[in-house]
């Protein structure tokens, strides 16, 4: 299968679930509250290691890593680089349809970049007058082309009622839905419900009466402790939104929320299987001894209806298309995740060509458009 039948076959459009844009220098300093401006998030030039976001209260973070997309992996750097010398397209919308086009995308969800590190930082208010500037910037970003650009905010959740809020404005602005911190408000310090809690009941059903559905992203849940050289933290990276799946499942927020959706976003999909089948396992070998309130579904059945994974190298995601009878499909949505270092971009098509050459052309639609359409709400 060649290129053109992969983009042939979707004739309403890939769209990527998952890319990214890069904060310009002047994301923070320009949209940030006043009285943040001094101690907004900025860039430095250091004279060795290139460009570096500084924020206050976390390590510096180059530019070098940001965006990487298409650079052969024995050229890559982790510093030296200036910021104009990343891809335009990731902070200037007037170049991002060229580069969409280039890969094959008819449109792409796109997540922030610092963002998902600033969901770490631990001063609320601070962190909340960053994503409130953010917010302003991504819609200004998206309005230049809403038919390719659909943008989702951010919020630190201080409260429910904030949180609430937070989704009215974003709505208002035109973003399609929300990249939820890993943990609420002040979870860090065992002040603040976590998000099984019925407290966050509110809130849920608020983002299902706005259709601004909620995902949640790797890298936003704090540092995962793994064991062994550094190149094996990458395989820890995904257990975060297991834990968040768990929590939402067998916690009964769907039980108690039935429209609700939640996607698990760059965490990879090919282990969902297994890790639906132990939940079952679970509750049915170990729940009473644990304390497990049954609910009206088995955990398999919850994924299959309220999860949505989004994945770009996956090859495994595609093959458990043929999983006995079970419409995996549903869940998966594919992403190019441009303009980071692990994006598939520009070799997206190549890639899908030799990927999903088994499926069938209602999965081939769900997986590269429909499900994603549906989810966000886009027509």
């Amino acid at each position: 299968m060649n290129a053109t039948t992969v983009v042939d076959r979707v004739p309403a459009g890939i769209i990527s679930a998952d890319s990214h844009i890069t904060e310009p220098p002047d994301c923070y300093t320009k949209y940030i509250d006043p009285k943040y401006r001094d101690e907004a998030p900025k860039i430095i030039t250091h004279e060795t290691k290139g460009d570096l976001f500084i924020i206050p209260g976390m390590k510096p973070i180059a530019i070098a890593p940001l965006s990487s997309a298409g650079i052969p992996s024995d050229q890559l750097r982790n510093h030296g680089k200036r910021f104009e010398d990343i891809h335009r397209s990731g902070w200037d919308p007037v170049a991002r349809a060229a580069d969409q086009e280039r890969d094959g995308v008819a449109g792409e969800i796109l997540y922030p970049t610092v963002g998902m590190l600033l969901c770490n930082h631990k001063d609320l208010a601070y962190k909340q007058a960053c994503m409130e500037a953010y917010n302003r910037w991504i819609a200004e970003y998206c309005a230049h082309d809403p038919s390719r650009l659909f943008g989702l905010g951010q919020s630190a959740l201080l409260s429910v009622e904030q949180g609430i809020d937070d989704l009215v404005k974003m709505k208002d602005m035109g973003l399609k839905g929300i990249m939820m911190p890993g943990f609420p408000a002040d979870t860090y310090n065992g002040n603040s419900p976590d998000y099984d809690d019925p407290y966050w009941g509110p809130f849920w059903e608020a983002s299902i009466e706005l259709k601004m559905p909620i995902s949640f992203h790797i890298l936003t849940m704090g540092s995962q402790r793994h064991r062994g050289p550094k190149i094996a933290s990458f395989m820890s990276i995904i257990r975060g939104n297991q834990d968040v799946i768990a929590m939402f499942v067998l916690g009964g927020v769907f039980e108690r929320h039935p429209e609700l959706k939640l996607v698990c976003s760059e965490a990879d999909a090919g282990w969902i299987p297994h890790f639906m089948y132990r939940m079952d396992h679970a509750v049915n070998r170990e729940g009473g001894v644990m304390g497990y309130k049954r609910l009206s579904k088995m955990p398999s059945e919850f994924c299959l209806d309220h999860i949505r994974l989004t994945f770009q190298d996956d090859w495994v995601a595609f093959k458990m298309c043929r999983l006995d009878d079970t419409p995996m499909h549903r869940m998966l949505c594919w992403a190019s995740d441009f303009p980071h270092l692990d994006s598939t971009w520009p070799w997206s098509q190549e890639l899908l060509g030799e990927h999903t050459a088994q499926l069938t052309d209602t999965e081939l639609q769900a997986i590269l458009h429909g499900n994603l359409a549906e989810v966000y709400d886009l027509g």
